[in-house]
């Protein structure tokens, strides 16, 4: 595997691509299963590098973080392309669609690092669709986005191989990894996908020092069910940790999966029951367009409300509770 995320030239005069489990073999000016990475030269490269297709300045409640830099702007890139095929995609115009095919802004990494300072942005984040599809632009980003003292954020699916995955870990800052279920028939039914890689790369992230927020997507029918919440409470409780901030957000028919109703509140507030239960922390119920609020674990004081992407009040001191003085987890 090559130090660029694994390109070696097979026997066949196929061009091997090593960013994710799916490892494409391409012919010679093939594309893969992403639509994003092309065999040219017997070498499977980015057709995405340089050439992200939205580009925009959001709040890093967005991403959606909590627990980093809280009320902060943050410079967002994507790129068209994803490894995955989900029903429910809210951004299917640009994930599922070529480089070639879409418009395009042209920034090299240094031009996304000006960007950013221009506009204030202290931190860069790869998002909208599924980064890693464009692995080598997003790690020359974030190299030279760490070379100038902004953060890095990944926004993402996890569906990588552990290669690429830790030659980027030591650039980023802070990520959110969209656990969709506990089962792999869910992945291989909703997004063509499994489920081991995406462990894989929380349980990596995890071990790192790298700040780590989890979230799902709760869809009516597939992932709603109360062993659905327990199992994924339980993983994250486990293996990831109690203090891990997640993200349980409500879903809208769209893509694929306009034959479901949005996802009942009361369903939201269940899983927020069992994470609850289960230990975790921080837990948090989105797209619902009420207030949400940081607690302190240990006195339960109100530390940080939210509405929307609005930050309202923000009482963290030092990163620690104003009131009894306990750490927060987290970037404040």
């Amino acid at each position: 595997m090559c130090e660029n995320g694994g390109v070696e030239q097979a026997e066949s005069r196929q061009a091997a691509c090593g960013i994710c489990p799916r490892a494409c073999r391409l012919a010679e000016g093939e594309t893969g299963f992403c639509r994003a990475r092309k065999a040219v030269g017997g070498r499977v490269v980015p057709m995405a590098y340089g050439r992200p297709c939205a580009v925009a300045l959001d709040p890093m409640e967005k991403k959606p973080l909590y627990h980093f830099l809280p009320g902060r702007p943050v410079l967002s890139l994507g790129m068209a392309g994803c490894n995955l095929r989900c029903r429910n995609c809210q951004n299917a115009e640009i994930s599922q669609a070529s480089p070639d095919g879409i418009p395009f802004e042209s920034l090299a990494p240094e031009e996304v690092v000006a960007l950013a300072r221009r506009e204030g942005a202290p931190a860069v984040a790869y998002t909208y669709t599924e980064p890693l599809v464009a692995f080598e632009y997003v790690l020359d980003c974030a190299k030279a986005a760490r070379a100038a003292g902004l953060a890095n954020v990944l926004v993402s699916a996890g569906y990588v191989n552990p290669g690429p995955l830790a030659q980027l870990v030591p650039f980023l800052d802070a990520a959110n990894i969209d656990l969709k279920t506990m089962r792999d028939a869910g992945y291989r039914e909703n997004c063509a996908a499994t489920l081991a890689p995406v462990l894989g790369t929380l349980r990596a992230l995890a071990r790192s020092a790298v700040h780590l927020e989890v979230t799902n997507l709760v869809i009516p029918g597939f992932n709603d069910a109360e062993e659905d919440f327990a199992a994924w409470c339980a993983f994250v409780a486990g293996e990831l940790g109690e203090e891990t901030p997640v993200h349980f957000s409500r879903f809208f028919p769209c893509h694929r999966l306009r034959d479901r109703p949005p996802t009942p509140p009361a369903a939201l507030e269940k899983a927020k029951e069992t994470a609850l239960a289960r230990g975790l922390k921080h837990v948090y119920c989105g797209n619902t367009g009420s207030e949400e609020t940081t607690f302190c674990p240990a006195c339960g004081a109100a530390l940080l409300v939210r509405r929307a992407f609005e930050i309202l009040v923000n009482r963290v001191r030092g990163g620690c509770c104003p009131d009894c003085g306990r750490n927060i987890h987290g970037r404040f």
